[in-house]
């Protein structure tokens, strides 16, 4: 389908794991496929590798140095698609991802949902480096990410540029840490007070020579060149964290133990002082990870791999491998692929997004916008089956589809739990009569609430079961009656308003349509009998 070149021979590799989440202590992988390339606006964007690979656990937590992972996602297969670096603006990045998305999802043999898609970002600036951010879950986070990445080199450059101009070189860092501990003794710091009660804990500190002001640098939203050390710290040395002069005084240190701080290290107003409360070897640790750190400061950006947070901005994750990571896996013999194979495959490949997307527009009568939308979604396949088992208007099921989970989403409902059986049911009963087109949207979100729960459910918790025609007439009866002086200073008119008052009344009970239908019966038969009597 990406016109990719299938090697004629698989050879499985392990690829080493040590942070725990693969309980060998390796990942499966091996290419299938080499070149190819798609098409997105115009512009081909090459495939350098398919490749098939085993996850890894899913990580749950963290406490301290402990890290909790479950183990359901541990060797799921997963398609591995490596682009070229010719991709040039972060709006491009997207509109690939989601051109690669779409291919996967029209092979019918991939999962959906939240998380079953991970993009993992390389980017690169002029004068930067390469920074890979891994799984990026949300297809809308790739442009922000990116650019929030670029904005971090560009900061991180602009350091890069002021410490030259102070005269700081590699050379004068020192791996000199002192113990502070007594500077700290009647500290109002809770954190520090804690970590100096824990058995031999100890401060030290660490002088980052003329980098006055720049620790409060802000890389990215939020997030300040001092936080990005911490992270080093944290990760290398396994503490809570950093204190530093730039952010000094505060969190309950005070000004005099600042002076205090600077003259027993001396370091004069231009350095700034690094301090970790802790036990003895974790402070080492991390005050060792700060020094390399402010090293790399030195030389602009640093290669590394980060992980994405849920705003696009990015955390240190761990250093880049190199590839002596990886080594033939000796389990497994060479795959050969034959051409009978590939021959049967070319012969069976599903229909392309752009096809697929004429065919929905042509076989359901849908636009072209609803087209790409039910293309780009989930639940592709469940419009087309519910399309031809049900009589309901195709249009309306897939703007319910699209447009209406994604404003309940940015509503805050948790769209993820609704499942094929909720929308099957709740489509069910608009189909039967039971349930209004208008309740569904409130259906949805009840079932969101109430995962185990059915549709019928929800629409008896709700209230929100059809009016019988009968009684929807007398509604509107009474409501033309109790307007009577407008329907006959407006005439047909009148519908409009009238209709706000009416769906008032049965909003989620009634066809909103009929209830549109009988009204203006209503008035048209008032008017005639008005005439009459005239």
């Amino acid at each position: 389908m990406l016109d990719s070149r299938p090697v004629d021979e698989i050879h499985v590799m392990r690829k080493i794991v040590i942070d725990g989440s693969n309980t060998t202590g390796f990942q499966r992988t091996c290419i299938v496929s080499l070149g190819g390339g798609i098409t997105v606006n115009g512009k081909k964007v090459p495939i350098q590798t398919i490749c098939l690979e085993e996850d890894a656990a899913r990580k749950t937590g963290e406490n301290g140095v402990t890290t909790h992972y479950r183990l359901d996602r541990l060797c799921i297969p997963l398609v591995e698609l490596a682009t070229a670096p010719t991709i040039d603006s972060p709006e491009e990045a997207g509109e690939v991802a989601l051109a690669i998305g779409r291919v996967l999802r029209a092979t019918g043999r991939v999962a959906h949902g939240l998380g079953t898609i991970r993009q993992d970002l390389n980017i690169s600036t002029r004068e930067g480096a390469l920074i890979e951010v891994k799984g990026v879950q949300e297809l809308e986070l790739v442009p922000k990410v990116i650019e929030y990445e670029i904005q971090r080199q560009a900061n991180l450059i602009r350091i890069r540029d002021e410490l030259a101009k102070r005269g700081v070189g590699k050379e004068e860092f020192k791996n000199d840490f002192l113990d502070v501990t007594e500077v700290f003794g009647k500290t109002k710091c809770k954190i520090i007070r804690d970590a100096i009660k824990e058995d031999k804990g100890v401060v030290l500190g660490v002088v980052l020579p003329k980098f006055g002001g720049l620790l409060k640098t802000e890389l990215e939203p939020s997030i300040s060149f001092g936080r990005e050390i911490a992270e080093y710290a944290k990760f290398w040395g396994g503490v809570g964290g950093i204190f530093h002069t730039d952010e000094l005084p505060g969190f309950g240190i005070t000004e005099i133990e600042v002076e205090r701080l600077r003259e027993v290290i001396q370091a004069d107003n231009m350095d700034v002082v690094v301090i970790v409360a802790d036990r003895p070897e974790k402070v080492r640790d991390a005050l060792h990870a700060v020094v390399e750190r402010a090293k790399m400061a030195v030389a602009g950006v640093q290669s590394e791999t980060r992980g994405a947070y849920p705003d696009g901005t990015t955390h240190y994750s761990r250093p880049r491998p190199g590839a002596a990571r990886m080594y033939p896996e000796t389990d497994i013999p060479p795959v050969s692929i034959t051409e009978e194979r590939l021959s049967r495959i070319r012969s069976q490949l599903p229909e392309m997004p752009d096809k697929k997307i004429s065919r929905l527009m042509s076989e359901y009568k849908i636009n072209r916008k609803l087209a790409i939308q039910m293309m780009n979604s989930d639940f592709t396949d469940l419009f087309e089956r519910m399309a031809k088992e049900f009589k309901i208007s195709a249009t309306f099921m897939a703007a319910m589809l699209t447009e209406t989970l994604k404003n309940l989403r940015r509503e805050g409902v948790d769209v993820e739990k609704l499942t094929e059986r909720h929308i099957e049911e709740t489509f069910d009963l608009v189909d039967k009569a039971i349930a209004a087109k208008e309740a569904v949207p409130e259906v949805w979100t009840w079932l969101a609430q109430h995962e185990k729960a059915t549709a019928e459910e929800a629409i008896r918790d709700l209230g929100l079961k059809m009016i019988p025609r009968n009684q929807l007439e007398a509604i509107v009866d009474r409501a033309v009656k109790e307007n009577i002086e407008l329907v006959r200073r407006r005439e047909e008119d009148a519908a409009n308003l009238l209709m706000g008052v009416i769906m008032r009344q049965v909003r989620g009970r009634v066809d909103a349509g009929l209830a549109n239908k009988i009204l203006k019966i209503k008035i048209q038969k008032h008017l005639r009998e008005t005439k009459k009597k005239r």
